[in-house]
């Protein structure tokens, strides 16, 4: 029985937790805004890791923020809301690799390693404490006095980019694409398997041997 246990560990551990996946500010930011992309913090240990070293870093909130008030983000989280990719991401928390993923990143100790390092470097803290002093945040602050900010949101209803969007439902490509996107199998993963024909055409018929076969 130890022996099985053991097997069994190894098996699931192969994909063990080794390193964090790199990503900077920047990209975390761009991911968490981004509602096709959002979930691949969810799916991936490495990519949830890397995700929580940056949150820590006050550098993504920064960046967040200043993407917030600008009215172009909205529209590309609208745009992201409505295609098939958000399918595709979502689906994806149906794969159950995902879960054997999750379950050999929790008994590996290098996974708990490089969650609890970046808590421990002083410089860290360090750079919370200077965030309200940042540039970019005090620029922010400043952002209410500049007249520029509320003509771009009252622009924004007219901008082309905005005016496609509001278009898009009269668009019948759009359903094509959502429809073909649900029936593809790659859209479900390992579940996909269970919808694609081809999986079951090396499956041998059961009947087959009560077919005569014609001589030749």
């Amino acid at each position: 029985m130890k022996k099985l246990s053991a097997l069994i560990l190894a098996l699931v551990a192969q994909s063990a937790f080794a390193q964090s996946a790199p990503a900077t500010p920047e990209s975390t930011a761009a991911q968490l805004l981004d509602p096709a992309k959002v979930v691949d913090i969810a799916k991936d240990p490495k990519a949830a890791l890397a995700a929580m070293v940056n949150m820590m870093d006050p550098a993504t909130s920064i960046i967040v923020m200043q993407k917030l008030m600008d009215p172009a983000t909205f529209t590309k989280m609208a745009q992201a809301g409505m295609s098939p990719d958000i399918l595709k991401a979502y689906a994806g928390l149906l794969d159950p690799n995902m879960y054997t993923k999750w379950l050999a990143a929790s008994m590996d100790p290098n996974f708990y390693t490089a969650a609890i390092t970046p808590m421990l470097n002083p410089n860290m803290y360090t750079k919370m404490l200077a965030a309200p002093l940042d540039p970019r945040v005090l620029q922010m602050l400043a952002a209410p006095l500049n007249p520029n900010m509320y003509t771009n949101w009252a622009m924004a209803p007219l901008a082309p980019a905005n005016m496609n969007l509001m278009m898009a439902p009269l668009n019948p490509n759009l359903y094509t694409q959502w429809a073909g996107a649900a029936a593809n199998p790659a859209t479900y993963g390992t579940w996909g398997n269970f919808i694609n024909p081809a999986s079951y055409g090396n499956i041998a018929n059961p009947f087959a041997g009560f077919i005569p076969v014609p001589a030749k």
